[in-house]
């Protein structure tokens, strides 16, 4: 199959830093490439994804500012996009809703995957769009959504660039993410205070969070507590790696949580709150712990036992990038076949080949 993944414009897959929506689709990607099929990228002329790409703007744009302008560039790279794989592609896979409407114009089938929380404007668009094929990336997320053809697929890593160091000597607690209220970075740091074990916080502090930052954050900073900024893949791993786990204090209700899994192929275990999607990751005492409070999480990581290679294990068995993209071929494949698919289809429902 030639298979068009269209991301949105602004930051380059797979991302330098930020972009979780953009590391998504290079691992698919390259996961469907490896499958023997041909993806197709379409997101901007900084993109070094290792399959064939195409770009209507040079340059990457990042953080955007929300104006008219930006969601008019997101329209025209898009619609550009989409007129551009009728050409060639079987199928459409989109992540950005604004390429929906153009599903009404052109033969070619669409898939589409929701990288956000639940927003009741957001699913009364895709109400329009009862043909399109929708990829709900936990069956938390599925829930709560009503269109017609919905299946959940979780996401899936490449866990080479990861390592995974089977060694005990971890001293730190990490923090990933961006520095936000709504994803707990303040919880993280009472977290290391209750516990006594230092902590690394690395994450982009937007614009708009700047004001949490210098009020919430910064004060705490030490030798104990530390913000080492923004991480490439790299830097990324070399941090799990070292840490004794990852605090996912989340407060909202995080639709997947891809930088739990990330720990995971480090062998660094999640320790997270309640909601969303967390307790389709962390399986209890295995690939982590729910916990109720910063106590709680605090009492978890002074009595933490890693296991590292059942952890690499688990991960490989359960969100692996074969896996990921074995289900979205499937996918495909059913859909290009126009096959009656059943309405809603949660992950595990199914075995795939």
């Amino acid at each position: 199959m030639r298979i068009a993944l269209v991301a949105p414009p602004f930051i380059c897959v797979p991302p330098k830093e930020y972009g979780g929506t953009e590391l998504f689709i290079a691992h698919l990607a390259e996961g469907l490439q490896k499958l023997g099929h041909q993806p197709v990228v379409y997101s901007n002329g900084e993109s070094t994804v290792a399959v064939e790409k195409r770009w209507l703007y040079p340059h990457s744009q990042w953080p955007i500012q929300g104006e008219i302008y930006d969601n008019l560039k997101d329209l025209n790279h898009t619609a550009w996009a989409v007129r551009d794989a009728v050409e060639s592609c079987d199928i459409i896979h989109l992540n950005n809703a604004s390429g929906l409407v153009c599903s009404r114009f052109v033969p070619v089938p669409f898939v589409y995957t929701l990288h956000h929380p639940h927003e009741k404007g957001l699913s009364d668009f895709y109400a329009n769009f009862p043909k399109v094929q929708f990829v709900t990336i936990s069956n938390f997320q599925q829930k709560l959504e009503t269109m017609p053809r919905i299946r959940t697929i979780y996401h899936g890593l490449d866990l080479s660039p990861y390592g995974g160091r089977l060694d005990g000597n971890r001293k730190y607690l990490a923090f990933l993410g961006r520095i936000a209220p709504m994803k707990g970075t303040h919880i993280a740091i009472e977290v290391a205070q209750r516990s006594g074990i230092p902590l690394k916080i690395a994450g982009e502090v937007q614009p708009k969070y700047r004001d949490y930052f210098e009020q919430q954050i910064k004060p705490h900073l030490s030798d104990q507590i530390e913000y080492i900024g923004e991480v490439n893949l790299e830097e990324k791993a070399k941090l799990l790696m070292g840490a004794l786990a990852l605090l996912f204090p989340i407060q909202w209700n995080e639709p997947f949580g891809l930088v739990m899994i990330e720990a995971l192929a480090c062998s660094a275990l999640p320790l997270a709150v309640p909601g969303g999607a967390v307790e389709e990751v962390v399986r209890e005492g295995v690939s982590g712990y729910v916990c109720h409070s910063a106590e709680e999480m605090a009492q978890r990581a002074r009595s933490l036992r890693l296991h590292p290679q059942s952890v690499r294990a688990y991960v490989a068995e359960n969100f692996s990038l074969e896996k990921m993209a074995r289900s979205y071929a499937q996918l495909y494949g059913e859909v290009i076949a126009g096959e009656n698919l059943p309405v809603k289809q949660h992950e595990g429902e199914r075995s795939v080949a």
